[in-house]
This record gives structure tokens, sequence and C-alpha cells, in this order.
């Protein structure tokens, strides 16, 4: 294969230019920047390199700060707030991420893949006005439910066409259907609210694991959540999934079935997010053509958030699961400390920009520096002659 040895194990003994620029031993001969990003350090002074043989970049990751920002948020607020770290206020917090954790999941798996889904809160609005429609038209809660993840996985598999078929880009098509999807909820509800859904579902949908402060949505959501992780982490879908992130050309070469994954996940993009709109309508107890409206932001702030790369081919589930509950516990020590939904909001925005900028600056940082690194040979070699 072209480029097997450039990222780990021992390179090849022939001559290549760039062999352990990425992983593996290095070479013994005098390359200007080898050793820059990982594999065995050089011995020689080299600009912006490791302090005891380690990289500062490698020992700070972007997930690990924001994991370790959440456990000061929570200690902060828990100071701040004397009902912030109470049992019922936590299950309340729990249960009030439901919705953004379920969606984060597959929106994970499609940032990575360099895609998007601005759409989940309108399938999510769209999917409630169904349950509503459906239930106010006199239709068991049973065969409501499995109908609406029908429609949801119609909804993901439309985006889906479109970017893999038509060959349009993902930003382009979520935007228009996240307009087309809100316009028919109202379609089918109108601006009316439809209640009194059966108590045994709502039940489900807001109380607790018996002995746990943990609602059952969230309960679910840790199963599936571990599920992605293998499946992202641990298999050969999801190192696919990072490969086209990265280099979506080298990944169609390399055998790997681009377009048919990108459908996949759009579907489930899109079934996911119905499946939030109906746990949304039951814990809530209405069903609104506006519920989770905005909510496509939020959800997309904690995945950048937790550290996927917004161009694809990088990030962690965990750091997004980090991502998640920072968002939701920000979001709720504001709520306890009185603080208007607009402002609410614009923190979320500003978690966004932050999320988005931060790890470009750090690139960019990393870059400058590499440079420095290697452009002292050549100086050197200039003067000498």
């Amino acid at each position: 294969m072209a480029d097997r040895g450039a990222v780990g194990g021992r390179p090849p003994t022939g001559n290549r230019a760039d062999r352990g620029a990425v992983g593996g031993r290095p070479p013994t001969g005098n390359t200007a920047d080898r050793g820059a990003v990982g594999g065995r350090p050089p011995t020689g002074n080299t600009a912006g390199s490791k302090q005891g043989g380690f990289e500062v970049g490698r020992l700070v990751r972007w997930d690990v700060v924001v994991a370790a920002l959440l456990i000061v948020v929570f200690f902060g607020g828990v100071g701040l707030s004397p009902d912030f770290g109470n049992t019922d206020n936590i299950s309340f917090a729990l249960g009030d991420l439901s919705e953004i954790a379920l969606i984060a999941l597959p929106m994970t798996l499609l940032v990575v893949c360099g895609q998007v889904d601005l759409s989940v809160a309108s399938v999510l609005g769209l999917s409630s006005a169904l349950v509503g429609k459906l239930w106010d038209g006199g239709m068991a809660i049973e065969t409501i439910i499995p109908l609406v993840l029908v429609v949801g996985l119609v909804c993901g598999l439309v985006n889906g066409v479109l970017v893999t078929r038509l060959g349009l880009p993902s930003l382009a098509v979520t935007i228009g259907t996240m307009t087309l999807y809100r316009g028919l909820a109202y379609v089918v509800l109108g601006t009316e609210a439809v209640s009194q859904f059966p108590q045994q579902y709502t039940d489900l949908a807001v109380n607790n694991v018996p002995g746990t402060p943990i609602p059952y949505p969230i309960a679910l959501f840790a199963v599936l959540a571990l599920t992605t992780a293998v499946v992202l982490h641990a298999t050969g879908v999801g190192r696919s999934l990072f490969a086209i992130g990265a280099q979506e050309e080298a990944a169609y070469f390399a055998g790997i079935r681009v377009k048919r994954l990108k459908l996949i996940l759009f579907v489930l993009s899109g079934l996911v997010a119905s499946f939030a709109g109906i746990v949304y309508t039951l814990r809530y107890g209405s069903a609104r053509a506006d519920n989770g409206l905005g909510l496509e932001l939020t959800v997309i702030a904690a995945v950048l958030l937790g550290g996927v790369d917004f161009d694809g081919g990088k990030g962690t589930l965990g750091g997004v699961l980090a991502g998640v509950l920072l968002i939701g516990v920000m979001r709720n020590l504001l709520m306890l400390n009185d603080v208007a939904n607009e402002i609410q909001s614009i923190v979320t925005g500003l978690l966004l920009v932050v999320s988005v900028l931060t790890p470009r600056v750090i690139a960019i940082v990393r870059e400058v520096r590499s440079r420095g690194g290697g452009s002292g040979a050549p100086a050197a070699a200039k003067a000498a002659s």
C-alpha cells in the first residue's frame, strides 16, 4: 500500500523522503524534521521539541481538558448553589440532557466522517407533532411509536440520498431539510398542543432507574454510548469513518464503501432524532410542532466541544460525552441562578465558537513551532557555505 508505515510501526529500510515523520522508530540518517510528531525522538536539540522526551501536545489533549473543565465546573457549582449537588437536581439535569445526549451519538459519527446533520431538531419536532396528531386521532401509542420511527428513518434517508447520490454538501442539504421538516411539523399539527399521554409511557420518560438518580432515557443512552464507542474505536467500521473524514478520496481507493457508510449514518441520525422526539414529547407530556427548536446547535456545540474536528477524521466519543455533560452542567447551573434563556443561548453560542476556534489555534501554534524547529538546519548549512 502506498502509505503503509506512515502512521505507526517500523518504517521500511528503503529511502523514503518522509518516513518516520509520524510514528515508529525514525531512520538514523539526518532528516530535518524527523520525530516532529511521534515515534522515538532524535537526540539532538530541536526547537519546540519535548522536555524530558515528551510532547506537551500529547500530555494535554483537548478532550482531557474538557473533562478537567467539567470537574472544575461541577465542584464550582456545588460551592455556588446549595441545591446543585443534591440527588433530585442531578436527576433533573441528566433528564434535561436526554435528547441532546441521544442525538449527539450519531452526530459524532457523522462529524468524524466529515459530514453534519442540521435537520435533527426539525426531525424531533416533526416526530413530536406526529405523535400528537396520531394520539389525538385515537391511535394506540404502541402503534404510533414504530410509525414515527419509520418517518424519522425516511427523513434521514432523504438527507443521505441527496448527499451521497447527488453529491450535494451535507451542510447545505440539511439546512434545507431543517426548514422543510419543521414546516411539515406545522402542517401536521399547526400551533396546537396535544397532551394526556398514557401514564406508563410518561413515567418511563421521567422516572429514574430504581435506586439511582439516573432517568431511564439516560440509562438507555449509556448502553447506546457504549455500543457507539466500541463501533467507533474498536472496529473496522470506525477506522473507515476516520479514514473517510481524513481523506475521502484515499478512503474510496482503499476499498471503503464511502457512499454506503455515509447513507447509513444519515439514516441512523434521522432514526435517533425521531426517537428523541418521542422521548421529548413524553417527558414534557406535550406534543408541539416547535418542540426542540434550536436543539441542533446545542448538539453540534457538544460534539465540537468534545474535540471532534469539524473537518472530520479526528475525535473521541469520550470527549463528546464530556462535552455533553459540560453543557448540561452549565445549563443547569445557569437555570438554578435564574439566568434568562437568552443568556443561556449566548453561552451555548460562545461554547460553539470556542470549541471550533481553540483546536484551530492550538494546531496553528504547533505548526509554527514545528516550522521554527525545522528552519535551524538549513540556516546553519547556508551560513557554513
